[in-house]
């Protein structure tokens, strides 16, 4: 059995930048587009269907090769997921519209407590007291920097940071299934992804009264209609990019590494917020920021530790989550009768 050879440094120091600089581009290029449209529900459609027409011709060269099975278990399998999708970069895109970018992490700050929030709920997996400390000191950071803060702050805005935290905790959840409907492949989960929630945008522009909008920007009379055809082509190129780029992040960095370049950004994202957009950056968010990152880091730090094999010997033992016991029971059995088959011969 041969090991697979850990990517090589430069390798790994070339997908995290690439990756920190799409999200980066993505954020910001997101934030000028929506400072001018009134539609960003239309704004999110146009940047999936240029995100779809980009895998249509990856598909066509021969560049990456995607699924074009289309029925309805299929759909239907993926239904949760699609749904999910639109809330989540709904809320996302909302979001940033009514706060400042300088204050778009802290706005999304309670990703990672409700993710692990969610996951126990659903998946009954019970986190630790040195993980539930690490989620505590993100929302306090969160509450440093919606409540502690004197800067005036768009409830509005923090309330759909909140559903957009949410929804992306939910999307966690449900991922691991829509990987196995398409066959584990995290590239044709984001096509069909991209695919599906672009058509189910459609009546949702209509419901949430963007039509008048819409029209004028089809016509050539809405205002700023030069920075949305920039942003939007911008942003679906990035989105289609991201998601080669995050599949080579999964497969060639740690989660540590992977963490600290989230956390690299959200700094970067911040100060690019007060550079680009005059945002201004109070002692509070920065206070907020600093201390989300702490605790986020402490996470990745303490699932690592937790994650490593436990070292058994007469004088320790570690206790293991009930569920990883729950998962090994079959595979343990096995092994004791292999033993036995060996003690045999």
């Amino acid at each position: 059995m041969t090991q697979e050879e850990p990517p090589n440094r430069l390798r790994v120091a070339a997908t995290v930048s690439f990756y920190l600089v799409a999200a980066l581009a993505m954020v910001m290029a997101n934030k000028w587009v929506l400072n001018v449209t009134t539609a960003p529900l239309f704004f999110l459609f146009t940047q999936l269907v240029i995100a779809v027409l980009l895998f249509l011709a990856s598909h066509v060269l021969n560049i990456v090769r995607v699924p074009m099975k289309f029925d309805l278990p299929l759909i239907k399998g993926l239904t949760p997921l699609v749904l999910l999708n639109v809330v989540a970069l709904s809320s996302n895109n909302y979001t940033l519209k009514y706060v400042d970018a300088s204050f778009y992490q802290v706005a999304r700050g309670l990703v990672l407590p409700l993710t692990v929030l969610t996951s126990y709920v659903y998946l009954k997996s019970r986190p630790s007291m040195r993980i539930l400390l690490s989620c505590a000191i993100v929302t306090a950071g969160f509450f440093v920097g919606v409540f502690l803060d004197h800067t005036q702050v768009s409830a509005l805005g923090v309330m759909f940071g909140i559903a957009s935290s949410l929804m992306t905790a939910l999307h966690a959840v449900v991922m691991k299934r829509g990987l196995d409907i398409v066959g584990g492949s995290a590239l044709n989960l984001s096509w069909y992804s991209n695919l599906l929630s672009a058509v189910v945008l459609v009546p949702c522009i209509w419901a949430v009264g963007e039509a008048p909008a819409v029209w004028e920007i089809l016509t050539g009379e809405a205002v700023g209609l030069g920075t949305f055809i920039g942003g939007s082509t911008i942003t679906g190129a990035l989105g289609f990019l991201m998601s080669i780029a995050s599949i080579l992040s999964i497969k060639v960095t740690s989660p540590i590494t992977h963490m600290i370049s989230s956390a690299i950004r959200g700094v970067a994202a911040s100060f690019l917020g007060v550079w680009l957009f005059g945002d201004f950056l109070s002692s509070g968010r920065v206070a907020a920021i600093v201390v989300i990152l702490v605790g986020s880091l402490d996470y990745t730090w303490t699932k690592h530790v937790e994650s490593l094999p436990a070292i058994r010997t007469k004088e320790s033992y570690e206790r293991v989550p009930l569920e990883d016991v729950e998962e090994g029971l079959a595979g343990k059995q096995e092994e004791e009768e292999d033993m036995v088959e060996v003690e045999k011969v």
